[in-house]
């Protein structure tokens, strides 16, 4: 079960008849010793998590730490209930929540990084998202952490979560290629779709920078944890159609990589570039590099 890439995970996928989620969740209870029932309980955890931190801001903001944020997740609420949104019903509320995540972590509220704190919206985002629209019970809701928990693993073992590594493409990005897959199996999807839709996500936010304002984990980064969620819907929706994804997923895990290490170090956490240099965040955070 202690799979090393994408396609040994397809492979195993194939030779046991079963979902990612269901090869994730045989890995942990492999590798950790344990039982199906304790790996399953963990994961219950994460998710109870999870919708605390997407919801409590919908109806009490916070105000993050720098206060370059708070109060975002209500108002796209409003927006919502006056019949104004333009986003469909899955991406309106999957933006709101993922948003509402980055508030509580922000303001040091408890959140499940995943697989980074300044990317801890998007999986639940999405997957809630989809949970409300579609009737999706907790007990499926949770296969898709599974499924979401193989494709972070991927990620960490061959390539890079970390922004200050591989700029946001690598925390941002993975997380929507995470919650991408997990899209596609929750919705009926192959493991084969799950892969080219995780695939997809890392090619359409290849290069993204990271360049916190303030060097703070707020700004711009809770808008992009709401752009990651949009690109995980789309790539979803595309591998759900048989739409298939030319560059298979351990070749693009590879290619971040390089783009990521070829990133300037400006332009990687540092806040000395990008976003984090223009005029107007210097004045609101009061520093410049």
């Amino acid at each position: 079960m202690n799979f090393k890439n994408a396609n040994e995970l397809l492979a195993l996928c194939q030779q046991e008849g079963c979902s990612i989620s269901e090869i994730m969740r045989r890995r942990e209870c492999v590798l950790g010793e344990t039982t199906v029932e304790t790996v399953t309980r963990r994961m219950t955890r994460v998710l109870e998590i999870m919708r605390q931190s997407a919801t409590i801001p919908l109806e009490h903001p916070v105000r993050s730490m720098g206060g370059l944020i708070g109060g975002e997740a209500k108002r796209l609420t409003a927006h919502a209930a006056q019949k104004e949104d333009i986003c469909g019903p899955v991406l309106q509320k999957a933006i709101t929540y993922a948003m509402a995540v980055l508030e509580v972590n922000a303001s040091m509220g408890l959140i499940v990084a995943a697989p980074t704190a300044g990317s801890s919206g998007v999986v639940p985002g999405l997957l809630l998202a989809l949970q409300e629209i579609f009737h999706i019970s907790d007990e499926r809701l949770i296969d898709g952490l599974f499924n979401a928990g193989a494709i972070g693993y991927l990620a960490m073992r061959n390539a890079t979560v970390a922004g200050a590594v591989g700029g946001c493409q690598a925390e941002v990005g993975v997380a929507a290629a995470m919650a991408a897959s997990a899209a596609v199996e929750l919705m009926g999807g192959e493991p084969e779709q799950c892969l080219s839709a995780a695939s997809t996500v890392l090619m359409n936010m290849l290069g993204l920078v990271c360049d916190p304002v303030g060097g703070l984990v707020e700004y711009p980064c809770q808008n992009r944890n709401a752009a990651g969620v949009a690109n995980a819907l789309i790539a979803a929706e595309i591998a759900l159609s048989g739409v298939w994804q030319l560059i298979p997923f351990d070749e693009m895990l590879s290619a971040m990589y390089r783009v990521g290490r070829r990133i300037p170090a400006e332009l990687r956490e540092t806040a000395l570039g990008g976003c984090a240099t223009a005029p107007s965040a210097c004045q609101r955070c009061g520093c410049c590099p």
